[in-house]
């Protein structure tokens, strides 16, 4: 007997913001079965058929496989999709009401990778993550035996989505480049934005796996970003991360967008009502008006997801939610020049890259003018990259509710702090309205950090001085 909450702790393999992660050397055959029969145990119910993807990481192949044999070990059948974007095998599950099970470590390095799980219904909660948890599965001693064969047309509908909501050739005479880099989406996306007329020029695509993070963009990138817009005259550079359910849009000058300023250009152009969105997430979200309803959640799209779920029962409409990543939900149906666009609520790269392309078209102006019409709010974010998660929440509690504290490690970078939320992780509001906001990555060992001021330059500051800080401290530096 396998006991799922004992098997976390022995393989170091856990539940992170969306969907199990851990070492590549940790997701054995044994424990990726584990995992998929305690979910088909305590969560999928009765369903006949499984959907099964991966993304192009080197391990992603053997871990499918294991699932595969978990699935076919329960008495149901595999619906291998091969390499896609997470959003497409979860929009083909959700529309033939199956539950799915996609390996990737999204935007991890590639050392580690993932395992994520979707209902019926849509992406697991967190109490199907707790479920999971408390599972306690037979072991059948044969974890990875199942043939992994291509089930054809999957990304049809998901194509679909798209080319029958936005305007036919909506996109002839742009010039647009594509960072295909290890996106297991760079072929499709390729294909679809030819086919609303533009032209696409391949930059970077390679067959090493690249770990693109859209909330921490490195200096490489920015610099790469900035040349390829001058060599080949480009309107628009876009990517996503390794699985395309964040996008990284770049503008005409090469400056990449953040990602919840994509997300609300995004919802403004779909003419959404009500936004859920991270606390993490640009104040101008609501300093906009825009919206009749603004819900600040936790950092991970099953809280996202949950607000959605709620503004959906108290009979709201309009409803989509998006992360400072740039990954976007839709929570239900949409309407726009007599056209629909389904839900789906999960992180999605393509969708919004088509809204701010199709905004930029509808008011004739280049990306770079988009968001002069937004409260000048500026966002930015970075991370310590193996820095323990008991050290963050040392940190995090040495800080919280200890003005002193703050003033020792942030004093000369930032003001007095007027308020502190702990929604998730600290978010400190100083008295000149900046904002800083430290939190434990729920993915990986990292601790990420946030600000939030009036100029882009002074938010990039804070950032780079407060994680410098912090570096510097002999108590948590990073391992």
């Amino acid at each position: 007997m396998i006991v799922i909450s004992e098997l976390m702790s022995s393989s170091g393999v856990r539940f992170g913001t969306s969907g199990a992660r851990g070492l590549v050397t940790d997701l054995s055959d044994r424990v990726s079965w584990a995992y998929t029969t305690a979910f088909l145990q305590a969560v999928a119910g009765d369903a006949p058929i499984i959907a099964l993807g991966h993304d192009l990481r080197p391990s992603s192949p053997a871990i499918a496989k294991a699932v595969a044999t978990a699935i076919e070990a329960a008495g149901k059948q595999v619906l291998f999709a091969g390499a896609l974007p997470t959003p497409a095998l979860a929009f083909h599950a959700l529309s033939h009401g199956m539950p799915a099970i996609m390996v990737t470590g999204s935007h991890i390095p590639f050392d580690r990778n993932g395992i994520k799980f979707y209902t019926a219904s849509g992406e697991i909660s967190k109490d199907d993550e707790a479920a999971i948890t408390a599972a306690h599965v037979a072991d059948s001693g044969s974890y990875a035996s199942a043939e992994l064969l291509l089930a054809p047309g999957v990304l049809a509908g998901y194509a679909a989505r798209y080319r029958d909501f936005f305007p036919a050739g909506f996109l002839a005479g742009k010039r647009l480049g594509l960072y295909e880099h290890s996106s297991v989406a760079r072929d499709f996306l390729r294909e679809l934005l030819q086919a609303f007329g533009a032209e696409v020029i391949s930059l970077g695509r390679t067959d090493a796996f690249v770990p693109i993070d859209t909330e921490a963009v490195s200096e490489a990138d920015q610099r790469l970003a900035k040349a390829w817009v001058a060599e080949h005259r480009l309107d628009a550079i876009l990517s996503t991360d390794g699985d395309a359910d964040r996008p990284l849009i770049g503008d005409e000058t090469g400056n990449w967008l953040r990602g919840d300023i994509v997300g609300l250009l995004s919802a403004q152009y779909l003419g959404a009502r009500v936004v859920v969105t991270p606390v993490s997430s640009n104040t101008a979200i609501e300093r906009c008006g825009a919206f009749s309803s603004v819900l600040r959640t936790r950092i991970g799209s099953p809280y996202v997801i949950a607000g959605m779920e709620s503004a959906l029962a108290a009979g709201q409409q309009g409803v989509v939610g998006f992360e400072a990543n740039g990954g976007f939900l839709v929570g239900d149906s949409l309407q726009k020049n007599g056209l629909e666009l389904a839900p789906l609520p999960t992180r999605d790269a393509v969708l919004p890259m088509l809204c701010v392309l199709a905004l930029a078209r509808e008011g004739n102006m280049p990306l770079a003018q988009l968001a002069d019409s937004l409260p000048q709010r500026f966002t930015a974010s970075d991370r310590i990259q193996n820095f323990p998660t008991t050290a963050s929440s040392q940190l995090l509690q040495r800080l919280a509710g200890s003005a002193e504290a703050i003033a020792g490690l942030l004093g000369g970078i930032c003001g007095p702090v007027v308020q502190q939320d702990q929604t998730d992780g600290l978010r400190m509001t100083f008295g000149n309205g900046e904002i800083v906001h430290l939190r434990p990555s729920g993915n990986a060992p990292e601790l990420r950090c946030y600000a939030e001021a009036d100029s882009d330059q002074q938010a990039r500051a804070l950032v780079a001085g407060t994680l410098a800080r912090i570096a510097a401290q002999p108590a948590t530096t990073a391992a």
